[in-house]
């Protein structure tokens, strides 16, 4: 800080950190490959953490959850299906443009939904601490699907 206690904006201010500078060295989940950009050590973040995560045609990860963190997954290509719950007996799928929202403890697992094409997600997280609990689960045979609903959108006439 400058004598005037005004922060020095240059050093303290906007960070850029380019897409081919992201730092692997994060917790892993087997079958993705998550990358930091935004967390402690990259920029100084406090209070979120934000990288990319990359999953191969045909694969999907391990089944885990992030403790007490809220995750946000925005599908930047491909196509993503998400199971979830105790046994990941629900289903549903993301595509481009899509946000997925992941509340605290909820044991998730991401699968590429493609056999061609890799996913592309961007992951923000609600503390920079990169929290990841990887489980041991026997999935249910038959997963529910579920269609998002929302304020925005209701659930579909059948």
């Amino acid at each position: 800080m400058s004598e005037d206690h005004t922060p020095d904006w240059r050093t303290q201010g906007v960070r850029i950190v380019p897409g081919d500078q992201l730092d692997t060295n994060t917790p892993q989940t087997p079958g993705m490959l998550r990358a930091a950009a935004i967390n402690q050590a990259m920029v100084g973040a406090q209070k979120i953490w934000a990288g990319t995560v990359a999953i191969e045609p045909k694969a999907k990860t391990g089944t885990h959850h992030h403790g007490a963190l809220e995750s946000v997954i925005y599908i930047v290509s491909g196509r993503a299906r998400m199971r979830w719950g105790e046994q990941l007996e629900f289903i549903a799928e993301a595509g481009p443009g899509d946000f997925i929202f992941v509340p605290p403890f909820v044991p998730h697992q991401e699968i590429n939904a493609s056999d061609e094409e890799p996913l592309s997600c961007v992951l923000v997280r609600s503390d920079q601490e990169p929290v990841v609990v990887n489980l041991d689960i026997d999935p249910a045979e038959k997963p529910e699907a579920v269609h998002w609903i929302g304020p925005n959108h209701p659930d579909p006439i059948e």
